[in-house]
């Protein structure tokens, strides 16, 4: 595995120069939440960290760069999935890692890394220096850690309102899939490298890096997100029976889930008879008739509980989140 400067100046012990890159909607108390953050950096030994607010029209991808001109070492990004991807997007192909403050709702990069909203487990991911340089998918220049998708996945973000979210959680999204069950499927083909295009009718086709959606719902079992390759689940439920038997096969993380095809490629194209909802890691992108998605091979560095190869980031998550707590305690003089 290659070395970056950032990395070795965490192996060899020295403070690290950070931002944290933050959407201040999604904080209910920004001056008490930015206190927490700096004084338990401060404990750990860090100077305090640039604070960049996101705006409307730059959800984080501009402060992220304005980070990395500042030199940084360690991007914190906190906020919904949005702030992620616009932070992933500029510190692609980057020596700077990436730690994730979650305080949205789905937040799947979070759920794949086991901090749920921790904050505490967040911030002690990063001042334990553990890291992994993962592979990132790509979408017309910009790019996700966990996964795109087109159809349903999309339609249930889109039917999925903020106050509900905001109410009762991850949660909501069920809400939101209740909506969309009956619907029709879509014609599409689905091309994988150079092999001939695939013709499903599906509700949903997801092109995957990691595995866990919304709530840490494990959906691909196989997926890792270093192996060069993304895993395509090509979902094709027609009736609300078919919902449920796939549903129970993948909470009961069974190796063969009806309803559901996986495929794996490096460059995949999805391309349906009309334009339909498109997202990226967890946030609506335009619609349109196709997603084409390419693999970019080990080109982000990001902040994990445990470092050591394996196909579950969320290793370690919550013995981090109690070592957090004391962290934050100490900063607080408790």
């Amino acid at each position: 595995m290659p070395h970056t400067d950032a990395v070795e100046a965490g192996r060899q012990g020295r403070s690290l120069r950070s931002a944290v890159v933050v959407n201040p909607v999604k904080v209910d108390d920004l001056d008490a939440f930015r206190r927490t953050v700096v004084d338990a950096l401060a404990v750990a030994g860090w100077p305090e960290p640039l604070w960049l607010e996101t705006a409307v029209d730059d959800p984080g991808r501009g402060q992220t760069e304005q980070a990395l001109a500042d030199g940084v070492d360690v991007v914190f990004a906190c906020g919904g999935d949005g702030t992620v991807m616009a932070c992933v997007s500029a510190l692609v192909g980057t020596d700077v890692a990436l730690a994730v403050l979650p305080q949205g709702t789905g937040n799947l990069l979070a759920a794949n890394l086991g901090l749920s909203n921790d904050l505490a487990a967040g911030i002690e991911v990063a001042v334990e220096r553990g890291r992994r340089l993962l592979d990132v998918g790509e979408v017309d220049g910009q790019h996700f850690a966990v996964m795109a998708g087109m159809g349903f996945d999309a339609q249930m973000l889109e039917a999925t309102s903020e106050t509900t979210k905001r109410r009762i959680g991850w949660p909501a999204y069920v809400v939101g899939a209740a909506r969309h069950l009956r619907d029709r499927p879509m014609r599409v083909w689905i091309s994988l490298d150079d092999q001939p295009p695939l013709r499903r009718r599906a509700r949903s086709v997801l092109v995957a890096n990691v595995g866990r959606l919304q709530g840490g719902v494990r959906l691909l079992t196989e997926a890792e997100p270093d192996d060069g390759y993304l895993d395509v689940a090509v979902l094709t439920p027609h009736t609300l029976r078919h919902w449920l038997s796939l549903g129970w096969a993948v909470i009961r993380r069974r190796d063969r889930v009806p309803r559901m095809e996986v495929f794996r490629a490096r460059r995949v194209t999805i391309t349906s008879n009309r334009a339909q909802p498109r997202e990226l890691d967890g946030d609506l992108i335009e619609p349109g008739r196709e997603l084409s998605v390419r693999i970019r091979r080990r080109a982000l560095w990001l902040c994990v509980p445990q470092p050591d190869r394996t196909p579950d980031l969320a290793e370690d998550a919550s013995a981090a989140a109690e070592r957090g707590e004391r962290l934050i305690e100490e900063g607080r003089g408790e």
